[in-house]
């Protein structure tokens, strides 16, 4: 169903052709003059115009051209008794999709009307594809692969578990973890096994973005609705219509695009910046946070109500040091992928780099991970990587926020004596396990390290 506006001056032309496009299963608005029709646009979402050319006070052409001055891509269908070319050239030239010569049959204004918007539909799917086409080339550097997903630990286990029971819902999903832990990886995986699989995955960083920016990001934009609008905008929200959108850093929005989010996970509706028309989707949503929401709605940062919409079905995925037991699997499956970036030919990794890889605690998650095995390769001579390719990762940690994290787990003396081991394998491995450099770069007599090295059975 369209929106369509009749100009007529004429009582009876006008209904008329009310009767007439209202069969078609149309909503009409009706104006009795230029100034009213000029008015009405302004004021209704309007998809297409049908004005009389002689109007008292303000004609057609007039019409035409101050609808036209305040959307350019208005549809507006020139009405005149005369028929002359050169009326009909005057008004294709002010910018009239079409005219139509009274007196005109039924199926002639069907058919005229049906043109338009025939017109009006592939312009809106040729937007939809320019702006489609902006987004994934934007995203066509970027490297997904579902199978980067690697873990057989328990807790992977059960997210692999959860995953595969939440893609065929539409259920909203909230993935929570600290950044660099995979949670994208997560969410492509619940929408290609689901049955939107075929449709656009789109995906959009709320904390990138400033509000207004993101607004019109995920909403689209009229043209001219500000500054810089030079054409109408397709958002995020529109180009994953059938499919999902991935919300990341859903925590980070303001409260005015939080509300904005409610109403759309509420109604699924939604209006483009600057615009009158509430546009329809069927988009299964998918947020991810590295925050605590519960803590952030305690602080008044963000909305309970719209925590419980999203939050529908949560998935935690643990930071890397929860599942050390992956970390081989890791090392092995971030070898095979690096090698054409590296061009080396690396196949094996010495256990005493496992080792070292395992006794980490990885703030910065897979993704430190993976950035250490990369410059490790770089590094490397041989078809083995060594302990000695290893960068100094370890002095990049912050065991602060890890030990903090200990308080209230365990005593005082077992902390301690965590950050000891920590630190005097550090040192150990970067003396390449010489006992009187380790002891130098630790600042210990000999006698002590042989004490401690055995305490923590390094020998």
């Amino acid at each position: 169903m369209a929106n369509i506006l009749i100009i007529e001056d004429n009582d009876t032309m006008r209904e008329g052709m009310e009767k007439i496009i209202s069969k078609m299963g149309h909503e009409v608005f009706m104006a009795r003059n230029g100034y009213e029709g000029v008015k009405l646009h302004e004021e209704q979402p309007v998809d297409f115009v049908l004005s009389d050319l002689k109007m008292e006070g303000m004609d057609g052409i007039e019409v035409l051209e101050k609808i036209r001055a305040r959307n350019a891509s208005a549809l507006v269908t020139i009405i005149t008794a005369y028929g002359t070319i050169e009326t009909a050239v005057e008004a294709m030239k002010k910018g009239a999709f079409d005219f139509i010569t009274k007196p005109f049959s039924q199926e002639l204004l069907k058919i005229k009307v049906n043109q338009a918007l025939e017109y009006i539909s592939l312009s809106d799917q040729n937007k939809r594809l320019a702006d489609m086409t902006d987004y994934f080339r934007q995203e066509e550097n970027e490297e997904y692969n579902l199978k980067e997903i690697i873990g057989s630990s328990p807790r992977m286990t059960e997210i692999f578990e959860k995953t595969a029971k939440v893609a065929n819902t539409d259920s909203t999903v909230l993935i929570t973890g600290e950044s660099g832990t995979g949670k994208e990886l997560i969410a492509r995986a619940i929408h290609y096994q689901s049955d939107r699989g075929g449709h656009p995955f789109i995906k959009v960083n709320c904390s990138a973005l400033a509000e207004g920016v993101l607004e019109s990001e995920l909403f689209g934009h009229e043209k001219g609705s500000f500054t810089g609008a030079i054409r109408q905008k397709i958002g995020r929200f529109e180009l994953a219509d059938k499919g999902s959108i991935f919300m990341d850093e859903v925590g980070d929005m303001s409260p005015f695009i939080q509300l904005k989010l409610l109403r759309v996970l509420q109604e699924r509706e939604f209006e483009r910046v600057g615009g009158t028309n509430t546009i329809r989707v069927d988009v299964r949503v998918i947020c991810a946070t590295n925050k605590n929401l519960l803590e952030e709605i305690r602080s008044g940062s963000f909305r309970e109500d719209l925590y419980y919409r999203i939050n529908a079905f949560p998935i935690e995925v643990p930071p890397l040091r929860e599942r050390k037991d992956d970390i081989p699997d890791l090392a092995s499956h971030f070898i095979a992928k690096l090698r054409p970036r590296t061009r080396k030919t690396i196949e094996k990794i010495a256990p005493e780099v496992i080792d070292a890889l395992t006794d980490y605690n990885w703030p910065g998650n897979i993704r430190e991970l993976e950035n250490v095995i990369e410059q490790a390769m770089v590094l490397s001579e041989s078809e083995t990587l060594t302990l000695q390719d290893l960068p100094a990762f370890s002095s990049a940690r912050d065991d602060g926020a890890v030990f903090t994290a200990a308080i209230g787990k365990k005593p005082l003396n077992e902390i301690l004596e965590d950050i000891e081991r920590d630190l005097i394998k550090d040192a150990y491995q970067r003396a390449k396990k010489v006992k009187t450099e380790t002891a130098r770069l630790l600042g210990i007599k000999t006698s002590a390290l042989y004490y401690k090295l055995e305490k923590y059975g390094f020998i």
